[in-house]
C-alpha cells in the first residue's frame, strides 16, 4: 500500500494517534500542526490525501484548502469539532472532499481514507467530474472534449476567456474559487488587483447563462471567498 498521507491538526495528541492508526493500515504519514506547515508539506510529490483540521493557528485549515487547491487536486478531507450543517457545506465548497466531525470513529476514518484514495487512483484525478465527457448541471450542459456550453438545449457563444472560466466552473460544480485563483487559472499570471477584470467576466457569462442575471440561479458570489457554479 504505501500510500502517503498527510495529517494537520494543531492538537500534537490527536495527529499521534491518527498517524498511528493509519501507520497499522499500511500508509505512511506526514504531520503539519498548522495550516502554513501544511502548505508546505502538500507539495511532496507522493502525497496522496490530506486529512485537515480547521481551527489551527498561523493559517485556519480552509484558508489552507483554498490554497492547496491552486497547486493540487488530491482528496482533503476536513477534521473538525464543528459539525454543523452549514460547516460541513463551507468546507466542502471551499475544495475539500469530505468532512468528519470529531470525535470520530477511528474505523470510520479509515474507511473514509479508503474509499477516497481508490477514487483518487482510480480515476488518476480526485476530481471525477474533470474526468468526464459531459457535465449536466440543471439547464446547463457542459461538452469538456468540444468545451460548448448549452443552456436549455442551445449553444452559447462565449469569448476565449469566458470559455476559460466556465470550464474551470463546470467542471468542479459546488465548488467555491477565489478571484484570484480564478485570474490565475485562468489568464496564466499572477494575480494582483484582479477582483475587478475577474467579475466583468462573471457579469458577462451571467448575461449570457441565467434567465435574470441579476438573479443569478447557477453562476453566484459567495461573498469575501469567490464565485461558483451552484448545484442543480
Amino acid at each position: 500500500m504505501n500510500e502517503c498521507i498527510l495529517v494537520v491538526d494543531d492538537d500534537a495528541e490527536i495527529v499521534k494517534a491518527i498517524a498511528i492508526l493509519l501507520e497499522k493500515e499500511g500508509y505512511r504519514v506526514l504531520k503539519a500542526y498548522n495550516g502554513m506547515e501544511a502548505l508546505d508539506l502538500a507539495l511532496e510529490p507522493s502525497l496522496r490525501l490530506i486529512l485537515m483540521d480547521v481551527m489551527m493557528p498561523r493559517l485556519d485549515g480552509l484558508s489552507a484548502v483554498l490554497k492547496i487547491r491552486e497547486k493540487r487536486n488530491l482528496p482533503i478531507l476536513i477534521l473538525s469539532a464543528k459539525s454543523e450543517d452549514t460547516d460541513k457545506v463551507l468546507g466542502l465548497s471551499m475544495g475539500a472532499d469530505d468532512y468528519i466531525a470529531k470525535p470520530f470513529n477511528p474505523q470510520e476514518l479509515v474507511a473514509r481514507v479508503r474509499s477516497h484514495l481508490r477514487r483518487y487512483t482510480q480515476l488518476g484525478d480526485v476530481n471525477a467530474v474533470s474526468q468526464a465527457q459531459e457535465v449536466v448541471n440543471g439547464r446547463l450542459r457542459y461538452q469538456v472534449e468540444d468545451r460548448t456550453l448549452f443552456v436549455d438545449g442551445e449553444p452559447v457563444r462565449l469569448t476565449a476567456t469566458e470559455l476559460k472560466i466556465v470550464d474551470l466552473l463546470m467542471r468542479n460544480v459546488g465548488r467555491i474559487f477565489p478571484a484570484e485563483e480564478i485570474y490565475r487559472r485562468v489568464w496564466g499570471e499572477e494575480p494582483y488587483a484582479t477582483e475587478n477584470t475577474v467579475m466583468v467576466h462573471i457579469r458577462r457569462i451571467r448575461e449570457k447563462i441565467e434567465l435574470n442575471p441579476k438573479e443569478p440561479e447557477y453562476l453566484k458570489v459567495v461573498w469575501g471567498i469567490g464565485y461558483k457554479i451552484e448545484k442543480h
